[in-house]
């Protein structure tokens, strides 16, 4: 093969595996455990306080006077909350890639 087409190869090579680096570190970023911790919390906390807010007399009697179901959910969003701002403040670093070692490395010519 002449040198053209192994030059037009590795550049090829090099392009699809950058391409999947950057498909890689999207989908970390994506299925990162605290979105999914932290979108669950905001959902469920949202549907709990609603109940809260709209709990009846007999419900408050049954629970000695206290709005269990308001500050569940409320606790239940500030818990999704902090995870979804953690992963704002702190977001997954990209895959930094690791260089083959040295016997496995073509030479260079």
């Amino acid at each position: 093969m002449s040198d053209h087409h192994d030059h037009y190869s590795d550049r090829d090579l090099q392009r699809e595996v950058t391409e999947l680096e950057h498909q890689s570190a999207t989908a970390a970023r994506l299925f990162d455990i605290r979105t999914i911790i932290g979108g669950l919390f905001v959902v469920y906390g949202i549907i709990v306080t609603i109940a809260g807010l709209t709990v009846s007399d007999a419900d408050l009697d049954k629970a000695e006077g206290v709005n269990i179901n308001l500050w569940t959910g409320l606790g239940m969003l500030a818990l999704g909350l902090f995870f979804l701002v953690w992963l704002w403040l702190r977001p997954l670093a990209a895959p930094v890639p690791v260089p083959a070692p040295e016997e496995e490395r073509p030479p260079s010519q």
